[in-house]
């Protein structure tokens, strides 16, 4: 939902209404960090696959970190939203 103007005269703001498959759709092939409904965050993790669980009727995130390549499976349902990062600063702040 977009409004056009917030209160605090910053222009445009993007409310999420709630994270599902089809907002998951959007992040896969790139780097997030995951907030979760319970306040913990997963840093820097690439979505890699949305996965079904045709008999219990739950979705699952497929995640890969960025520093080994084990793969973390996360239950769609106990994610909040996710914020999108830019890996060419994370790159370009790390040669310092």
């Amino acid at each position: 939902m977009l409004e056009p103007h917030s209160p605090n005269g910053l222009g445009m703001v993007i409310v999420m209404e709630g994270f599902n498959a089809n907002t998951a759709r959007s992040f896969l092939g790139k780097n997030v960090n995951l907030h979760l409904k319970d306040g913990s965050v997963i840093v820097n993790v690439k979505l890699a696959e949305i996965q079904k669980d045709e008999f219990e009727r739950r979705s699952f995130l497929k995640c890969a970190p960025c520093v080994d390549g084990n793969v973390l499976t996360v239950p769609l349902k106990s994610v909040a939203w996710a914020e999108m990062l830019n890996v060419n600063i994370l790159l370009t702040s790390g040669l310092e």
